[in-house]
């Protein structure tokens, strides 16, 4: 509004006097309101965000952070999915809301799935030590451990003070550097790169949902399954539900930053054995406690059959 209070007054002073000033006062007003233009165009941008902010308000995304965790997650999902703030860059696993979350050790954090629905993640578990359903799958472990997606480590440390050989691998480095601040040891890697001491393996680990790695669980079984020593096996945890699903998911952090999309995966327990089985396993027994699902797979004949001998000594 300041503009056209001073664009009149040139016309005004170039009328009354006569000629001779008017050339004088022309450069004096052209010069001020040649500066006056740069405080517009600062200015002037500062109308455009108003409406961002009345058609995007903060306080949309705390409602889905508050409901989401619920088992009602469709409520949450439609809400949240109206002010996505900002998408963060670079791979899945690295985005600012997963680590974020492992450096606080806490969340709000979820996996938003393509259809608007929230999967909440419970990071204050993994960043905890160990509860009694980790317990018990560490009273299974025996020999040397590879945790696939060890997150901040708490199997890792567990099982290092308990004197096993205990290896995590994880793809987010903020991961692996929490599990060695704990005491445990961990390489930034994912579970399809070429790691240390394939085939020779007593026990790998799956737990916290990474079952559902790269979105194919028959493709992550056969993976394992080559990692693992004769007479290995595999502890994997299942999701609460009944579901077998992939989709496509983002990370979350319920307050509008999302990660990259990427591939993953849910199963329960009655699919999980499904998979194993057709992917050459054999479930050994199976349990749940604290409302989390395992179970305990070795390789089966056939697939005992099919695996070469190991080189070398245990890792």
């Amino acid at each position: 509004m300041t503009t056209p209070a001073t664009s009149p007054p040139p016309p005004h002073t170039a009328v009354t006097p006569g000629p001779p000033p008017a050339p004088r006062s022309a450069p004096a007003p052209a010069s001020r309101t040649a500066v006056t233009p740069a405080p517009a165009s600062r200015t002037a941008p500062a109308p455009a965000p108003a409406p961002a902010s009345r058609t995007a308000p903060a306080p949309a995304p705390a409602p889905a952070s508050r409901t989401a965790p619920a088992p009602a997650a469709a409520p949450a999902s439609r809400a949240a999915s109206a002010a996505p703030a900002r998408v963060a860059g670079g791979p899945a696993w690295r985005d600012d809301p997963y680590v974020l979350a492992l450096r606080a050790g806490r969340g709000p954090l979820f996996l938003r799935r393509s259809d608007g629905w929230l999967l909440p993640l419970d990071v204050e578990r993994w960043c905890a030590g160990t509860d009694a359903a980790d317990e018990s799958v560490l009273a299974r472990c025996h020999g040397a451990v590879l945790d696939i997606g060890c997150g901040p480590g708490r199997l890792v440390a567990a099982l290092a003070g308990r004197g096993h050989r205990a290896l995590g691998i994880d793809v987010t480095p903020a991961a692996v550097t929490r599990t060695a601040r704990r005491g445990g040891t961990a390489l930034c890697r994912s579970v399809f790169d070429p790691l240390p001491g394939e085939r020779r393996w007593n026990t790998a680990l799956l737990i916290d949902g990474n079952i559902g790695i790269g979105g194919d669980p028959a493709a992550l079984l056969e993976r394992t399954a080559d990692l693992l020593a004769p007479g290995g096996r595999l502890v994997a945890e299942a999701a609460p539900v009944e579901v077998d699903e992939r989709c496509e998911v983002r990370l979350d952090d319920g307050r509008g930053t999302l990660g990259t999309p990427f591939p993953w995966a849910r199963v329960g327990i009655r699919a999980l054995r499904d998979h194993a089985e057709a992917a050459g396993w054999r479930t050994v027994r199976s349990w749940t406690l604290a409302g989390r699902p395992f179970a305990e797979l070795v390789p089966g004949p056939r697939r005992r059959a099919a695996a070469p001998a190991p080189a070398g000594a245990a890792p």
